[in-house]
């Protein structure tokens, strides 16, 4: 995994944020599953198939994240199998890819119902048994999403239909689709429904290529001045900030860390400008020397054979 990779697997492993993003978008921000219903799950999918030559295939795939959801309501319960996929850039087979994982999820829930009916001998006609799967089994919904970590539009396929090559679309209606279930900072409208921190660094890649527009968020927005380092971190890596985190805390001032950030940066320009104008003094000068007559090692005492070439060129231009 790469650094990207493993910051947002790191970021969204909390039970906190994670139930925050399946709430903001299953639920339009309601806050339906709580943190505490969340169980962690393998995220090794491995199903076993059986090919032509009867002999075992075995598929394995690594999520970045699944996890196990109890959404509750007044009257009943119901489970889900939650996953989320971390792209830190744009992927134009993410339908596919997303496809792969659920379809193998709930190949290996029908095979764990398989080997269940074995050991019980429960299953009730040849139907059953040769199945494995009763007409009273059935599957936990499995649900991926895929957030995408980049400032930029998403301007891949959303869906499998949308990847097929086909002229006749009425054959469309036969065809199975599958959707992706996408969340892209510059997609969301209202970062409100979020309840924690990654509404705010979602909030932050969203205007992360204009700089103008992050310092004014950072600087209005309360929140920013007691950002957790976690969240600080994420954004450092997404938005290629180096906003240096309080480590005598578990929160920074996002506000004065900008401040910081932008002198620094102001001061940098000032020492990188005078550098220039003094490189530019001696280049001047060796061209001077030059045309007064002075020979090369003479003006090689006092200067380096770069700049010396680096005259050469610049006379010879204004020539």
């Amino acid at each position: 995994m790469g650094k990207k990779d493993i910051q947002a697997h790191e970021f969204l492993a909390n039970n906190a944020r994670f139930a925050d993003l399946c709430n903001y978008f299953l639920f339009d921000g309601r806050e339906i599953i709580a943190p505490g219903e969340l169980k962690e799950q393998d995220t090794t999918e491995i199903f076993s198939a059986f090919g032509i030559s009867k002999k075992e295939l075995h598929l394995q795939k690594w999520r970045d994240l699944l996890k196990h959801v109890v959404v509750k309501s007044t009257d009943h319960c119901t489970y889900i199998i939650i996953g989320v996929e971390n792209q830190s850039e744009i992927h134009y087979a993410m339908p596919i890819k997303n496809m792969i994982y659920d379809a193998i999820n709930y190949g290996r829930q029908t095979k764990e119902a398989a080997k269940m009916h074995k050991k019980k001998k429960d299953t009730k006609n040849n139907a059953e048994f040769l199945a494995g799967f009763t007409k009273e089994d059935k599957l936990t919904p499995v649900i991926t999403l895929t957030v995408y970590w980049g400032c930029e539009e998403w301007d891949a396929p959303r869906s499998l239909h949308e990847m097929l090559r086909i002229s006749d679309e009425s054959v469309l209606q036969y065809v199975s689709d599958y959707k992706l279930n996408l969340i892209a900072p510059c997609e969301i409208s209202d970062f409100s429904k979020f309840k924690t921190s990654l509404g705010l660094v979602l909030q932050l890649l969203r205007v992360a290529n204009d700089e103008d527009a992050m310092g004014n968020l950072i600087t209005t927005n309360l929140a920013f001045r007691e950002l957790e380092n976690e969240a600080v971190e994420t954004i450092n890596v997404f938005a290629g900030l180096n906003i240096q985190p309080d480590e005598e805390k578990e929160v920074t001032d996002m506000c004065k860390a900008w401040d910081d950030h932008y002198r620094s940066g102001v001061q940098n320009g000032i020492q990188q400008g005078i550098q220039r104008g003094e490189h530019a003094k001696r280049i001047e000068a060796i061209e001077n020397m030059i045309l007064l007559g002075l020979t090369k090692e003479k003006i090689l005492t006092k200067y380096s054979e770069e700049e010396y070439e680096e005259a050469e060129k610049a006379m010879l231009v204004e020539s």
